[in-house]
């Protein structure tokens, strides 16, 4: 029987924008560091190595924040958990743009990169559970879509503030989305799922009837029937563990292919290919931005169309491709060195933003069974952040050590493994109830 189509309603729409702020929070406070390196490293007389702290400490606050973030989800709620990331960025951010030391730097940007870790998993589980499953892949990736705006802003903020040398308004300007989602929580509820957990149906089904604007379709809620279900232990049941090592994997593969290194260190990067001025480099930067938007608005589009499948492996050999040959223009350093190194970031970009970039954080919200989404979401992006943590940290030592050209080439061959592991691990979800994923991991583990 043919399923009438659904369209998603205006609040579910204004939910989504508001939880996506968080996105936008994300997106903006990882990639500020970019331009404020450049003269963080000046003011504080940075090496190499404390540059590269600087940039990822960031990470070891957000691998503590993801771990944490997913039980306050299943505990206290989607909706306080945002709460509580957005006071943390306050915090975070005032004492970035206050310090006078390394140390107190480094204690501002652990409290936000505290905030970021818990985010990075509250905005899609949030969106996710408050979506109807024909627009869910579009409407969490409106989080991934928020992401890349706040890269972008921060690299125009960077820009703007480049030539005065002004890095603590750099990251000050991040208070202001921070202030915006904090009144916005206000106006939005708690999900569906998270209410039913608590007992609290007839709250969960009026939330449930404003998602759905065919009000003649039939809602099912149900109430798990063990009450045990939310425990650590059953997120490594023999069920479970498939979408676990699934989410896993993918997270770990978003990383571990180098999107990082082009967003903390694209300026260094246009540097070591012939621009010899913070302010170009930054500016070229911005460009790669500007691609990152466009395509992450392509892939809101296609992510329900063309599935999450089919877009993951076209990304990936588009990633592999664009790193392969920007390792063959560094090898050989002709006269357009900086000319192919921007058309090569940029095309790496555009493929991961189609593809790694929005449906990472989408598979890992929809295949974990409700009772511990939250929880198994916080393991997956735990995984995401230790990564992200080891390529950011590691990126200007391997170039030192084993030269550009071989590092680029280094995470074009994880690329292919990535993209095995997409075709061998990886369901199709598209269409799909939460309901409905969670039947299929417990079919595809009968048959084992």
């Amino acid at each position: 029987m043919e399923q009438k189509k659904q369209k998603f309603t205006a609040f579910t729409l204004f939910v989504a924008i508001i939880a996506a702020l968080g996105g936008l929070l994300f997106g903006y406070n990882t990639s500020v560091i970019s331009g404020a390196i450049l003269f963080l490293t000046k003011d504080f007389n940075l090496t190499v190595f404390q540059q590269e702290m600087v940039v990822s400490i960031i990470l070891i606050g957000a691998l503590v924040g993801a771990y944490v973030g997913g039980l306050f989800a299943d505990r206290l709620g989607r909706k306080f958990t945002l709460f509580f990331t957005t006071v943390l960025f306050l915090i975070g951010t005032i004492i970035i743009m206050t310090s006078h030391s390394i140390f107190i730097l480094f204690i501002g940007r652990i409290i936000v990169g505290l905030a970021i870790g818990i985010v990075s998993m509250a905005a899609p589980l949030y969106i996710a559970e408050m979506s109807d499953p024909k627009h869910r892949g579009a409407l969490v990736s409106l989080n991934q879509l928020a992401i890349t705006i706040g890269i972008l802003l921060a690299y125009a903020v960077d820009y703007y503030f480049a030539d005065v040398n002004e890095w603590r308004s750099m990251f000050a300007f991040g208070l202001l989305p921070a202030f915006l989602m904090f009144i916005g929580l206000f106006f939005i509820p708690e999900t569906p799922t998270f209410l039913i957990s608590r007992g609290k149906k007839e709250r969960a089904l009026i939330i449930s009837k404003k998602i759905l604007l065919n009000k003649s379709e039939k809602i099912v809620i149900t109430i798990p029937k063990d009450k045990k279900v939310s425990s650590w232990k059953n997120i490594f049941e023999k069920s479970v563990r498939p979408a676990l090592y699934a989410g896993i994997g993918i997270s770990i593969f978003q990383q571990i292919t180098g999107i990082n290194i082009v967003i903390y260190y694209a300026p260094k990067i246009f540097q070591m290919a012939g621009f010899e001025t913070a302010t170009t480099a930054i500016l070229a930067t911005a460009g790669v931005g500007i691609i990152n938007v466009l395509m992450t608005v392509v892939a809101l589009w296609l992510i329900d169309v063309l599935g999450r499948k089919p877009l993951l492996k076209i990304g990936l050999i588009g990633m592999v491709a664009s790193l392969f040959i920007l390792g063959l223009a560094f090898m050989f350093a002709t006269k357009i060195l900086h000319i192919i190194s921007v058309i090569s970031l940029m095309s790496y970009v555009a493929f991961f933003a189609i593809s790694l970039g929005p449906v990472a954080w989408l598979i890992i919200s929809e295949i974990y069974p409700s009772a511990i989404r939250g929880r198994a979401m916080g393991i997956a992006t735990f995984f995401n952040w230790a990564s992200n943590y080891i390529i950011s940290l590691t990126f200007l030592t391997l170039v030192a050590s084993l030269g550009t050209s071989v590092v680029f080439w280094m995470y074009a061959a994880i690329g292919l493994l990535g993209l095995w592991f997409v075709v061998k691990k990886i369901p199709e979800t598209k269409g799909k109830t939460l309901e409905e994923i969670q039947k299929y991991w417990k079919k595809s583990t009968a048959k084992r």
